[in-house]
């Protein structure tokens, strides 16, 4: 843990929790907000809730347990995403390989309590959509997104999308024609898919794919918007061929007909060799920044590539010897207000 609002930013608590960590969140129903932090492991297969300040454990919890469907035993089931209610008091944990998603309630911190929802192999990322209601979250081993409704407690619907699914936390943006939308672009094919959120204003969207886009290729692994842009990004890191691994893609909201534009990054980045897999379109706050990781092997130079929103143009490179395979890299009030 580190406070980043000191004169320089200071690491005041450490803690191991197990062996790739996959997510990490904090607690944000009102009246608990940071009070609890967790972290999901993908060894060993639990996850740990901590006291915000301290980063103490409180409780470790395993999710070994029976898949969906098969009700076959499932010995080391992953945690992937993990996003913090605004409904209750409770986080909503991604069970990978078993594909059930649990709130885990801690209100009683000594006695949690958890509600399973059976959903679809293997979960994987996810995020809310506008309202911060519903969980969207990709089950990418069956080609599906699963809505979670996190006031009812339940599973609102199943949703089929393009191949292996992989949305990061997913986009959320108002279409001219269908309203809210949130989207996922997919590793294992072309495709964004459209599906809508407004159940109340728009009924007949729904839980549906309302719209189908094309973009540069498979191997995506991050859509993104912001409330203040009117484009959408998205990068394609595991394209084999490397012109798309190296470049993003970028649509008009407003003219989704019109295509995409296709950003150079990588030769942006002015770095010399390697892969240049360009990955994770992040915002600053003003929501007029996007920043790209330019990722390099480990003993290569990495970069992070800055473009303009408005302009589509090129703002700045940074550079650093500790850039070591730039990767994820979040915003500090999007994340914590959950703006995407």
């Amino acid at each position: 843990m580190i406070d980043l609002w000191g004169k320089e930013p200071v690491k005041v608590a450490e803690i191991k929790v197990g062996i790739e960590a996959r997510s990490v969140e904090t607690s944000k129903y009102k009246g608990y907000e940071d009070k609890y932090v967790i972290a999901g492991d993908y060894w060993p297969p639990q996850f740990t809730i901590m006291d915000g300040e301290t980063l103490e454990p409180l409780q470790i919890v395993s999710t070994r347990g029976m898949t969906v469907g098969t009700q076959e035993y499932h010995p080391e089931p992953r945690v992937a995403a993990i996003i913090a209610s605004h409904e209750h008091p409770e986080f909503i944990v991604n069970v990978k390989e078993t594909g059930k998603v649990m709130l885990v309630n801690y209100e009683d911190i000594n006695n949690l309590t958890t509600t399973m929802i059976g959903t679809a192999p293997f979960l994987h990322d996810g995020g809310w959509d506008v309202s911060h209601r519903y969980f969207m979250t990709a089950a990418n081993n069956s080609n599906k997104v699963a809505v979670i409704d996190s006031k009812e407690r339940k599973m609102a619907a199943l949703v089929d999308v393009g191949k292996i699914p992989h949305p990061g936390r997913g986009a959320n943006f108002v279409h001219p024609k269908f309203g809210p939308v949130w989207a996922t672009s997919h590793l294992g094919d072309e495709t964004i898919s459209l599906i809508g959120t407004d159940p109340d204003k728009h009924p007949k969207n729904a839980w549906k794919v309302v719209e189908t886009l094309k973009g540069q290729g498979g191997g995506s692994l991050f859509i993104k918007t912001h409330p203040k842009s009117k484009h959408l990004y998205l990068d394609t890191t595991f394209h084999p061929d490397a012109k798309i691994s190296q470049s993003a893609a970028v649509f008009d909201i407003s003219n989704l007909e019109g295509g995409y534009k296709v950003l150079p990054i990588g030769e942006w980045s002015g770095l010399k060799g390697g892969a240049q897999r360009v990955v994770q379109p992040e915002y600053n706050e003003a929501g007029d920044e996007v920043w790209f990781s330019v990722w390099n092997g480990q003993e290569e130079e990495s970069a992070i590539v800055v473009v303009d929103d408005k302009t589509l143009e090129l703002k700045t490179v940074i550079k650093d010897k500790r850039l070591i395979t730039p990767t994820g890299k979040f915003n500090v009030h999007n994340t914590q207000y959950d703006v995407y």
